[in-house]
């Protein structure tokens, strides 16, 4: 006949034992952080910053680091983004100066023609003088001579 315990009790503490094992290691062991998306980075730039600074530092893993990828790809579209920004901030400051520079322009071309215009009804009065006549003279004017030889 056989034994009712077909296990012994040294069996069940040493499967007691590893099971224990097992969840101390599955419970101590860091546990992943998912990548950060793109758009997260692209929020937050601090985070942005930090992922980059760590990319730096290693950069045999930042080939291979998801994160580190996500961090340039946001990098590069925040680039994108404030071109287009900083191109129409400069036109409008270029459009305000050619305005500025218009103006002064014209302000000048009309002070300019303001001082060449003369207006005939404004001119000052200058009394007009008889001018005397030639003195006629007792001398006959000289007459050309022939001189046939």
């Amino acid at each position: 006949m056989g034994s009712y315990m077909p296990i012994s009790i040294k069996s069940i503490i040493a499967c007691g034992c590893l099971g224990a094992a097992i969840l101390g290691t599955a419970a101590c062991s860091p546990k992943r952080i998912p990548p950060m998306s793109v758009t997260d980075l692209m929020e937050d730039r601090v985070t942005l910053d930090g992922v980059l600074m760590k990319c730096n530092q290693n950069p045999s893993k930042a080939r291979t680091d998801s994160d580190c990828l996500n961090a340039r790809i946001a990098i590069e579209r925040l680039a994108s983004q404030s071109e287009p920004a900083r191109e129409a901030k400069r036109m409008e400051e270029f459009e305000q100066s050619r305005e500025k520079r218009r103006l002064a322009q014209e302000k000048q071309r009309q002070e300019q023609e303001t001082k060449t215009k003369v207006d005939a009804y404004h001119l000052p009065l200058v009394p007009v003088e008889a001018t005397p006549a030639p003195q006629p003279n007792d001398t006959n004017p000289p007459i050309a001579r022939q001189s046939n030889p």
